[in-house]
């Protein structure tokens, strides 16, 4: 089998702001992880910054003091971005209303929905409720209001609204402008 030609490259790999976020991430300060490690201050300072580099000694003593493995620095974190002209339309019930699913489709930990609400638009007649923990609901433009079983929220630009996604709810536009929402869902839910 032929090895596949790999180019090196002289570009340095970033690792400084990882090691600073797992150090934050055990509440430890350079001095403690000084102590830990019997590196210098100075030279992990230098090392968070991305100004030099550590030996695989020292990145090992590190990285065992962080309770983190040497791999994690090196991970690429998986990024998604949608543009709205992209994003897929999608329809959680309503009249007068267009939904666009902001978040990647693999996206697990959570949900956006951007809603444009056309004026006097209005959701399902009877209250229904949306299988996820923690449902937002942050007004962009445009006033509308979210409807409890014993509860009336009026809203306006600006405004936001947090509760538990299994709680019963309906919305409605009450102008004859239409308003602008996004819908955060924790986790995401389930058949979107």
């Amino acid at each position: 089998m032929k090895a596949l030609p790999v180019e090196p490259t002289n570009a340095p790999v970033a690792i400084g702001s990882r090691i600073r976020a797992a150090r934050q991430a055990q509440r430890m300060t350079i001095e403690q992880v000084a102590g830990s490690t019997g590196l210098t201050k100075g030279f992990l300072s230098r090392v968070e910054r991305d100004l030099t580099s550590p030996s695989v000694a020292s990145l090992v003593t590190l990285c065992q003091v962080l309770s983190i493995s040497i791999g994690d620095l090196f991970l690429v974190p998986e990024t998604h971005l949608t543009r709205l002209g992209d994003a897929p339309g999608i329809s959680l019930g309503g009249q007068g209303i267009n939904e666009r699913l902001v978040t990647a489709r693999s996206e697990r930990r959570l949900q956006m929905i951007r809603a444009v609400v056309e004026p006097h638009g209005r959701g399902e007649d009877e209250l229904y409720s949306v299988d996820c923990e923690v449902e937002t609901l942050h007004v962009v433009s445009g006033r509308f209001v979210l409807i409890f079983p014993n509860d009336r929220y009026e809203l306006a630009a600006g405004d936001t609204v947090t509760f538990p996604g299994r709680e019963p709810h309906t919305w409605l536009s009450p102008d004859d402008s239409e308003a602008v929402v996004l819908w955060t869902l924790v986790p995401a839910a389930s058949g979107t």
